[in-house]
């Protein structure tokens, strides 16, 4: 149901977040949403609504050949011996044991809503479905979800209530269904996805992600995947490891994976407005270029295109640690955003969110 004021672009993903965990002390699955979200918990029985445009998600052929059972397989196999991420801590997961991610052989969700925040042409009339995943392979020093990245609230959800959650939101009218820090948990994700296609999943699957990826996950997530969103946090390995819990080449690994999801996808594929397939990639400008913005908008033009759709974006706040890394410590200025915005258009970035 849609609870509050009916102007649901007012409220962006980090405040709903902020809220439901504030008002609920652990993370909002149908309870205590503010105005501006639709909150999901879940459905029952069969759903089988038709996107509006007449797209056909990948994942439904890789279902019906026995592909995308034989991809979960695989992806349960990195688990034995964690290598999900480049982290690659080599603990037994399917055991129970734990390392960076805080997530053993189960794991939790925090919320599923559906929102009008996101870009407008994921977003389109209907919204766009998040489901936000507890825990997290990156641990930012900065993050602006820290009570479920880093603390890790939100309710341990089987496989089959993941996969309604997914329907509830075709169901509501969503345009796609997108995953929220997915990394550490992908073999739940894809066998949750499974079940939801028996039950007449079709919507398109968006991954969103910080960009710590390991290259052969994302590679076994060709055809699964619709639209990747992934970030692109920084462009210095150096620079970039205090900030992130010590993840080691960040820059590196974030660049082969995004390179991969566009291969995979390429340039956004909008009908009616909404992005059906492709890659959306989000760059947050920090105090004093620290995530090399200059940097990063010319590797796209080079490495991937001019006509990448990104979104350089300028909410950065201080929130979790970053007061005590300066100058993550203080918001960024206007003549800072400014600066972004034309190194953008001067690297002739043509598709800008």
């Amino acid at each position: 149901m849609l609870c509050g004021d009916a102007n649901p672009a007012a409220l962006s993903r980090r405040k709903f977040m902020k809220i439901c965990l504030a008002g609920a002390g652990v993370a909002a699955l149908g309870l205590g949403l503010p105005s501006g979200s639709i909150s999901i918990a879940g459905v029952g029985g069969a759903t089988n609504v038709q996107p509006g445009n007449g797209y056909i998600p990948g994942y439904i052929a890789l279902a019906s050949s026995g592909e995308l059972e034989r991809r979960e397989r695989e992806l349960w196999k990195k688990m034995e011996s964690c290598s999900l991420c480049p982290r690659r801590c080599g603990v037994n997961r399917m055991a129970g044991e734990m390392a960076i991610c805080s997530t053993g052989h189960t794991f939790r969700v925090a919320a599923s809503e559906i929102s009008f925040s996101e870009e407008r042409v994921i977003v389109g009339s209907g919204g766009a479905g998040s489901i936000f995943m507890s825990n997290c392979n990156l641990l930012c020093v900065s993050c602006q979800n820290w009570r479920i990245n880093h603390l890790g609230e939100g309710r341990e959800t089987s496989h089959a209530t993941l996969a309604n959650m997914m329907l509830a939101i075709q169901q509501r009218g969503a345009h796609n269904v997108g995953v929220v820090t997915p990394t550490h948990v992908v073999p739940h994700i894809v066998a949750a996805l499974r079940l939801a296609i028996d039950q007449g999943l079709n919507i398109p699957l968006i991954y969103d992600t910080s960009g710590y990826e390991s290259l052969e996950v994302i590679q076994l997530l060709d055809g699964i995947v619709d639209v990747y969103q992934p970030d692109f946090k920084f462009q210095d390995c150096e620079i970039a490891a205090p900030y992130l819990n010590g993840a080691y080449g960040y820059a590196r690994y974030a660049a082969a994976a995004i390179k991969e999801m566009h291969r995979q996808v390429g340039t956004l594929d909008i009908v009616g407005g909404i992005a059906n397939r492709g890659l959306l990639i989000r760059h947050l400008v920090l105090p004093e270029n620290l995530a090399g913005t200059d940097d990063f908008v010319r590797w796209v033009v080079s490495d991937l295109g001019a006509d990448t759709h990104v979104n350089i974006m300028r909410q950065y706040r201080p929130e979790f640690r970053a007061r005590y890394h300066p100058p993550l410590d203080r918001r960024i200025t206007q003549q800072e955003f400014d600066q972004a915005m034309r190194w953008a258009r001067e690297a002739g970035l043509q598709n800008l969110h």
